[in-house]
């Protein structure tokens, strides 16, 4: 199982959101590319990058950051944020970005989901942002009437090959990740998933890993890492690992 870190951008810093909120962002970088770096230099094989000014707006806001992130590092980004339109995936793959990731537009325009899975297969997946099993659209900004699990099988329909499953309510919270929420979508579609959300420590990296064999591929790490709750060399090692490591622990402030 791959450990992906995050990076979201926001007014070109690199911040965390707590529970998808605007009002409620953490700056941790002001370079999202020294980030990057560092989350590659420690051995990320992929590095998930978030324009949350894009997802907010409904087209991507900072593409010029997203152009020094792919130059910087030798690892895929997948990228997601205001992904609205052919012209936009197509912009996004010729800056090099390995994976463009549709999220309101799987929502609203099921019609590009098949066209772009059509022409580019593995260089798509989509993000379903979900609260309490319901969708997420506009940068989580809007909740929608459409069950997360319900819209999955629809993707897969579409031929969406990975599907991204976050779990608003514990995203950016250190609360741990909604082992149960991603079994159940896991359960229910026959594409690999992403999960996200809530990760505060190998013990929660290990408790998803129980779930590979349904299909569970990855997982998006962000505030633990930033934080130092997680040691990304350590849930790398973890995710790779039938055996549970030595927890990290974050130096004492005393």
């Amino acid at each position: 199982m791959l450990v992906i870190p995050a990076v979201d951008i926001l007014s070109g810093k690199c911040v965390r959101l707590f529970k998808g909120r605007f009002d409620s962002s953490t700056v941790f970088s002001d370079d999202p590319v020294e980030a990057a770096l560092r989350w590659s230099e420690m051995g990320a094989e992929w590095i998930h990058v978030v324009d949350l000014d894009g997802a907010r707006e409904g087209e991507p806001r900072n593409l010029e950051v997203v152009s020094r992130i792919v130059e910087a590092v030798d690892v895929p980004i997948q990228f997601g944020g205001g992904v609205r339109s052919m012209g936009v995936i197509e912009r996004l793959l010729e800056l090099g970005v390995r994976r463009v990731i549709l999220g309101t537009a799987a929502l609203r325009r099921p019609d590009l989901v098949r066209e772009a899975c059509s022409r580019f297969g593995d260089a798509i997946a989509v993000s379903i942002d979900a609260k309490e099993g319901v969708v997420a659209t506009d940068g989580w900004l809007r909740l929608s009437d459409r069950s997360a699990v319900e819209l999955a099988l629809e993707m897969e329909r579409m031929g969406v090959r990975l599907i991204i499953y976050t779990d608003i309510s514990r995203d950016g919270t250190l609360s741990g990740a909604n082992v149960e929420s991603i079994r159940r979508m896991a359960e229910s579609v026959g594409v690999p998933l992403i999960a996200s959300g809530g990760v505060s420590s190998i013990e929660d990296i290990l408790k998803l890993k129980e779930l590979e064999p349904l299909g569970v591929v990855g997982v998006i790490v962000g505030k633990a890492l930033y934080t130092g709750a997680v040691d990304l060399r350590e849930a790398i090692a973890a995710a790779r690992s039938t055996t549970t490591p030595r927890p990290h622990r974050p130096p004492s402030s005393r």
